[in-house]
């Protein structure tokens, strides 16, 4: 069975290639089967953006379809960049340069008050039964704090690099795969996702 998850990020269909491979799936990404049109994030949760890709890409397309939202909420700047992260700042800023922008909307605020979150939403969504149109959803969270500095480590990306989870001494760029995948917003989703699977095939 063929499952299309819902990117053009490579970093993140690896992910779940490796976050699924218990799985017995073909994962493809919406450039192989020669999608390039982006859905609009209209939405004001991660939930409502991912319900609107997996239904969207799901509907382009025919397949069984994995989408998700996923962000950065950062306290002490009241959730911001929450469901805007990919797209934070100006439009010609990449992802080191939302880095820069986001520490430096942080200068002086002191560890205590730079606690963060990383939170993911996954939507499967299945097309191929019209007359049950059903959306499942999975979350994750993972809890830590944002560094003073950029610690690129050329692995990760997004905002990995300035990410340091509760109870771990280095950045989601900076961790193990393993130990990042555990972890991680989107680890913990994914793991919940036999549970909506089960759901989707006995439908």
């Amino acid at each position: 069975m063929k499952l299309l998850v819902a990117t053009h990020n490579q970093g993140k269909l690896a992910e779940y290639r490796t976050l699924l491979v218990a799985w017995p799936l073909e994962f493809v990404s919406l450039s192989d089967v020669g999608i390039e049109h982006d859905v609009e994030e209209t939405g004001e949760t991660f939930e409502a953006n991912a319900q609107l890709k997996a239904e969207q890409y799901g509907a382009m397309t025919g397949l069984l379809t994995l989408a998700d939202d996923s962000g950065l909420a950062v306290d002490a700047l009241d959730g911001r960049p929450g469901v805007y992260s990919a797209r934070y700042g100006t439009p010609d800023l990449d992802d080191a340069g939302r880095r820069h922008l986001l520490l430096k909307e942080l200068e002086g605020v002191p560890r205590e008050q730079r606690t963060a979150h990383f939170i993911c939403v996954i939507a499967l969504h299945d097309p191929r039964q019209p007359d049950k149109k059903v959306t499942h959803f999975v979350a994750g969270q993972c809890d830590g704090h944002i560094t003073t500095q950029d610690h690129d480590a050329g692995q990760g990306f997004g905002y990995d690099a300035i990410f340091q989870p509760d109870d771990q001494t280095q950045t989601f760029g900076e961790l193990p795969q393993d130990i990042k995948h555990a972890l991680s917003h989107r680890g913990r989703a994914a793991a919940k996702l036999p549970e909506i699977m089960a759901l989707v095939v006995s439908e």
